[in-house]
This record gives C-alpha cells, sequence and structure tokens, in this order.
C-alpha cells in the first residue's frame, strides 16, 4: 500500500507576531519556519529588542515592522528608518489587511487593543496574552461578535482543553481541571519561601520562558490567569474548573464529560505544538520539530494537591475572577507591578502576593464597563502597588 499524501495546501496565510522577540515569538517563528508552505510573516512586533528583529524581519521579510519602545542597539542611530514606532503600531500589525492570523505574545495588558482590533477585522488571535481575557473578557467577547473574529489559545493548558473538545458540544462539559508544574518551589517550606530570591523563582524545573511568566508560575499567580481565562473562553463557571499540581508537565489539562468519561492531552513541555494548533486549529498538520513523546521516559505522572496557604496569589485571583468587574483587571496589574517591583530587588517573593491582596481591597469595585474605565483600574492598581513600596 502506498504512502498517503497530504492535501495540497491552500494559500498562504498571512500571520502577524507581535512580541516576536520574546519566548513565544521566537518559538512561533520557528514554527512558522518549518510550515512556510502555509504561513508567511506578514508583520512583526518587539518592544525594544531592536538587534533581535533586525535578525528576524532580514529573515522572513515581513511588509510590516514595528517597535514598540526606543529600541536599543543601533535603533539608537537611527537606523531601520522605515519601522514604525510606538505602541500604535500593535494594533496597525494586528489589523492589516494581508494579516488573517495575529500570534499576540505580547506580555501584559499592553496587547489588549491589538487582540480587540484583531477580532474586529475578523481575523483569528492565537492568544497567547491571557492578560487580554483576564482584565477585559467581556469586551473581548463583544469585539468578536461585532467583527466576527475568533480566537484560539496558545496557552498549554487552553490548547490541550480545546484539542480535548473540539467537535463535541459545549454542554457535554462538566469539569476541567488545567495542570499546574508547582514551579521552584513546590516543595519549599513556608520559612524557606519567606527567603526566597528572584534567581530562585526563575529557575523553573520544566518550561522555558520569559521572566515575568516564570515568576508568576512560581507564585501560582499564572494559574489564576489561567483559571480565568479558562472561564472566558469556554463559557465554564468557576465552580468547573479546578486546579491539580503536576510536576511532571506531561499532562497539560483534563475534561470530564457530563457521563464520567475524561479526556486529557499529553505531550512534552513545549510550547511548539500548542503554537502550531493555534495556527492550524481544528486540522492538524505534520511537524518534525515537535518532540517525539515516550511515555516510558515520561513516567511515572504524579499529581498533588495544590499548597494554597503557601501560594496565596492563586486563591486571590480566582476570587478576583468570581467577583468579576474591575477585579481581574486589578489581580493582573498588581501582580504585573509586583513582580517587576520583585525582579529588581525592591519587594520579598511573599510581598508580591500581600501587595495584590491590598489592592484588590483597595480597588476592585472600580469603574469597569467600558475599555476605558478598565484600562483606568489597571493604571490605578500599579500606582497603587507602587505607593505602598513607597511608603
Amino acid at each position: 500500500m502506498g504512502a498517503v499524501s497530504e492535501a495540497p495546501v491552500a494559500r498562504q496565510r498571512g500571520v502577524a507576531v507581535l512580541g516576536s522577540t520574546g519566548s513565544i515569538g521566537t518559538t512561533a517563528l520557528r514554527v512558522l519556519e518549518r510550515q512556510s508552505a502555509r504561513f508567511r510573516v506578514a508583520a512583526l512586533t518587539s518592544y525594544n529588542n531592536g538587534s533581535l528583529l533586525g535578525e528576524q524581519a532580514a529573515a522572513f521579510k515581513p511588509r510590516f515592522v514595528g517597535m514598540v519602545g526606543n529600541g536599543t542597539g543601533d535603533m539608537a542611530n537611527g537606523a531601520h528608518a522605515d519601522w514604525h514606532h510606538g505602541a500604535e503600531c500593535l494594533v496597525q500589525a494586528a489589523s492589516r489587511a494581508d494579516v488573517d492570523i495575529v500570534i499576540n505574545a505580547v506580555v501584559g495588558a499592553a496587547g489588549l487593543d491589538a487582540t480587540i482590533a484583531a477580532l474586529e477585522h475578523g481575523k483569528r488571535v492565537a492568544l497567547a496574552n491571557k492578560e487580554t481575557l483576564v482584565m477585559a473578557g467581556d469586551l473581548v467577547a463583544q469585539a468578536c461578535a461585532r467583527g466576527g473574529g475568533e480566537i484560539v489559545p496558545v496557552d498549554s493548558e487552553h490548547s490541550a482543553i480545546l484539542q480535548c473538545i473540539t467537535g463535541r458540544p459545549g454542554v457535554e462539559v462538566k469539569r476541567v481541571i488545567l495542570t499546574a508544574s508547582g514551579g521552584p518551589f513546590r516543595e519549599w517550606p513556608a520559612e524557606r519561601l519567606a527567603s526566597a530570591t528572584a534567581a530562585d523563582a526563575l529557575r523553573h524545573p520544566t518550561w522555558q520562558m520569559g521572566r515575568k511568566i516564570t515568576v508568576d508560575s512560581a507564585t501560582l499567580a499564572n494559574k489564576a490567569l489561567e483559571v480565568i481565562e479558562a472561564h472566558f473562553l469556554f463559557g465554564l463557571p468557576y465552580d468547573a474548573i479546578e486546579v491539580v499540581v503536576h510536576p511532571q508537565s506531561i499532562v497539560h489539562s483534563f475534561v470530564e464529560f457530563v457521563d464520567g468519561s475524561v479526556l486529557a492531552q499529553l505531550g512534552v513541555p513545549s510550547m511548539e505544538l500548542p503554537v502550531l494548533y493555534a495556527l492550524t486549529h481544528p486540522d492538524r498538520v505534520a511537524d518534525s520539530g515537535i518532540p517525539r513523546f515516550d511515555p516510558v521516559a515520561a513516567s511515572p505522572l504524579t499529581f498533588e494537591p495544590v499548597r494554597t496557604s503557601q501560594f496565596p496569589a492563586l486563591g486571590l485571583g480566582i476570587q478576583a475572577g468570581r467577583q468579576g468587574g474591575a477585579a481581574p483587571a486589578v489581580f493582573n496589574a498588581a501582580n504585573e507591578e509586583a513582580v517587576a517591583l520583585f525582579l529588581a530587588g525592591r519587594i520579598s517573593f511573599a510581598q508580591i502576593a500581600e501587595a495584590i491582596e491590598q489592592a484588590l481591597g483597595a480597588l476592585s469595585g472600580a469603574a469597569s464597563s467600558t475599555r476605558d474605565e478598565l484600562l483606568a483600574a489597571d493604571r490605578g492598581a500599579r500606582d497603587f502597588v507602587r505607593g505602598v513600596v513607597a511608603c
């Protein structure tokens, strides 16, 4: 019997990679390079890594290149005058007519406007910027309805859920269980956590990620963000979303259906698979770069309850999600600011959760009906956290 040939590839789909010089962005470009018959890079943006962005632009030759910040290296000498500059370049890249898919790998609230713009222009958003949904899930849903766009998650946990439920009506889902690696402090006692340094927090045992998300993994704030994201992505009540610690990071999520069946998506801890699936969903395409799964090498697979008292950011974030309104935006912004202060050596590891809790207590009831009100709540939370540290 002869080999089965793949179906012919349709036209190349244009892809904008926002945050192309970060961890997810560089991963996405590796995938896009292998899948160049299906996709072409139409736009690239970076915050300020002008050197790497220049290398990416030379390799992929996009029609649009944007630098959000001032840039580094030869940017200071006026090089790349044809590039676009400023925060608005994110929206410009996401809205282009030659872009079909927007990979939003921007860190933090800065990715909100680009997500909304892409959805309003009817594009697929491959979303790695979970903060978009956390702070403004309802506004994002409205943008989807107005423009006919769609969101496909890039986070490994949400990609796993999507892969398990694709083709099955949402009413069949009883519960989802997100897995957490537990981060570098999974086994640390509470007294040792009090002296944890930034260097300690950045030693993630299974994933290679950016600095901010790596610290979020250490505090479990990242898992709180993912719970809120799952609520909006899949329309699930918070009582139907649970978290379990899985140190090996092989099972990325479980989905329990109403008949008691449980499906899980497994794979080595690599972001290349969820990036690829976000590009091709609901189809699957051959890819030589995804590591082969070896169940023997992956064994044993273990699961543990979350130590909620040692990692209070998880509970604070879920509580904010349940409260709704401005609370998720305040949680996200306070966490971002506190993590930045921790990485700068200005606050301790324990003070990250303390700052979040204080900000939520002061600002979670802020107005939240519009984009401007949510952004005001975001700014207020950041100012509050900085003010607490300055006192």
